[in-house]
């Protein structure tokens, strides 16, 4: 399964690379995930602040082991000019639905500059073109407008539709347990829409 997901992926402003502990600095995610900013940036994701480097290395390792069992494709998303570091994305995989489910976090620094939307379009090509799966789904915290409106903007434009919201089903790390927004797009509306994103280029091992 190991070749199963791309191992770069590139849009004209990101650089999504494998996360792992080759390819990501623990310490460096550390300080992200556990600096001033991590409350607010993992408000409304189920991904928690770390509170020891140890955390972060274990989070890396189930990474590189879901990407080994082709669970999912956790991805490090940097800035191609200078490799800096700005947030976390991901798709993971039921085969077994026939659906694909992308997430997102992102550094409060590059928070409104359109790299979700830019970001999302490159993984509904790697789910819908790559992968061939038949439906990807995205959930978000109803409560957050912010994201809804973004999520909103991105399905609208690639032919999906809003589900509604499902009360008590989303389930963070914590015990907490809040209301979804649920959002779909299949492959045919995808390619109604205009499909593969051609600025979108795999690369399948890194250099």
């Amino acid at each position: 399964m190991s070749n199963l997901f791309p191992a770069v992926v590139e849009t004209d402003r990101l650089r999504l690379e494998r996360a792992g502990r080759d390819t990501v600095d623990v310490r460096e995610l550390y300080r992200v995930a556990s600096g001033d900013d991590a409350e607010e940036m993992f408000a409304h994701v189920p991904f928690s602040p770390h509170e020891t480097p140890k955390e972060t290395f274990d989070f890396l390792v189930s990474c590189e082991e879901r990407w080994e069992s082709g669970e999912a494709a956790e991805y490090a998303i940097r800035r191609p000019e200078d490799g800096e570091f700005v947030g976390m994305t991901g798709v993971t995989c039921y085969w077994d639905r026939d659906t694909a489910e992308p997430g997102i976090w992102l550094r409060k620094p590059f928070w409104g500059r359109g790299y979700s939307g830019e970001r999302a379009r490159a993984l509904l090509t790697l789910a819908f073109d790559r992968l061939d799966f038949g439906l990807v789904g995205v959930s978000v915290a109803a409560d957050n407008e912010k994201s809804r409106r973004a999520v909103g903007k991105y399905i609208d434009d690639a032919g999906g539709r809003f589900e509604g919201v499902i009360r008590r089903g989303l389930q963070f790390f914590d015990g907490e347990v809040r209301d979804k927004a649920r959002y779909t797009i299949s492959q045919a509306e995808w390619r109604e829409s205009g499909g593969p994103d051609e600025s979108v280029t795999f690369i399948d091992s890194r250099p």
